[in-house]
């Protein structure tokens, strides 16, 4: 599957804090403090990214972090019900996030990770569960790992050669 470039300054981006977190690094003369912020930015029609930036003061962290978010873009692919097209997992580390489909209604059934990477990609209606690790971190990237394994059924039909009746049944 080839992965478009996203023009992220084109799009008009909202951006959640996942976490903080202050980090410490010993050295001679004492205590270094850091900050490191988790940021997800997304335009709440289908395409949204995470980044990490580090820094000295918590709000360079976190535009840093926006900056990496927006070099880190994927478009998702979103169903009639503003759902996801198919079950799914996404992996990354020991993390583990089961994507499920959900008819209209459902709303947004997920925890706090996984809900900030889903509710900036705009999907109205899924149900998610986190598998494994609890990081923040990984959970965060393994919801984007599985949304951007996710694929339609246009493109499924196509890569098996079949029409889309075919393959939605």
């Amino acid at each position: 599957m080839k992965q478009e470039r996203i023009d992220a300054n084109q799009l008009e981006l909202t951006e959640k804090v996942v976490s903080i977190k202050r980090v410490t690094k010993v050295v001679k003369g004492g205590r270094n403090f850091r900050f490191t912020a988790l940021v997800v930015v997304g335009d709440g029609k289908g395409h949204v990214g995470a980044g990490l930036g580090k820094a000295t003061e918590i709000p360079e962290a976190i535009r840093k972090g926006k900056e990496d978010a927006m070099k880190k873009m994927i478009s998702v692919a979103l169903d009639e019900n503003e759902s996801v097209t198919h079950d799914v997992i996404g992996k990354f580390g020991s993390a583990s996030v089961l994507l499920k489909t959900a008819p209209d209604g459902t709303g947004v059934i997920a925890g706090g990770p996984a809900r900030a990477v889903i509710e900036m990609a705009g999907i109205k209606n899924i149900r998610t569960k986190s598998l494994g690790s609890n990081n923040k971190q990984n959970v965060v990237l393994a919801t984007i790992e599985g949304l951007k394994s996710m694929k339609t059924p246009e493109e499924v039909a196509r890569l098996r050669g079949k029409s889309v009746e075919e393959v939605v049944g």
